[in-house]
This record gives C-alpha cells, structure tokens and sequence, in this order.
C-alpha cells in the first residue's frame, strides 16, 4: 500500500492510473494523491465502482476471470 508507507514517512505518494473503458475502449487517466483525492486527466467523467466480491474465496488470477 503505497499510500499507507507515504504516510508513514511523511512523502507525499502520488499515482497516475491509465486504462481504457471496457465498453467502448476510450482513454482514461487518473491522478490519485496521498490523501486518495483523485483528477481525471483523460476521460471525461468515468464511473468507478468496488466489485462485491468476497476476496477471501477468490480463486482466480485476476477479478476479471470470476465474472
């Protein structure tokens, strides 16, 4: 957790996220600070959301192959 150790030593941690739209393949880019405030750079207004997944029972390589 990388904002966790930012905070921990006191350096401000930031992130740049690129990735695409599933649906139609558009651009996004988002910039996320050390206090998880977030600025979409390329993308319009994306929707973000948490899967309800139980992490624990998750057996597969990566979220995206137990939907």
């Amino acid at each position: 957790m990388p904002f966790v150790q930012g905070h921990l030593r006191n350096e401000a941690v930031e992130v740049t996220i690129e990735s695409e739209c599933a649906h139609c393949a558009q651009p996004i880019r988002l910039e996320i600070d050390r206090e998880l405030r977030y600025r979409v750079v390329e993308g319009g207004d994306p929707l973000v959301f948490l899967p309800l997944l139980d992490f624990e029972k998750l057996k597969a390589p990566s979220i995206i192959d137990d939907f």
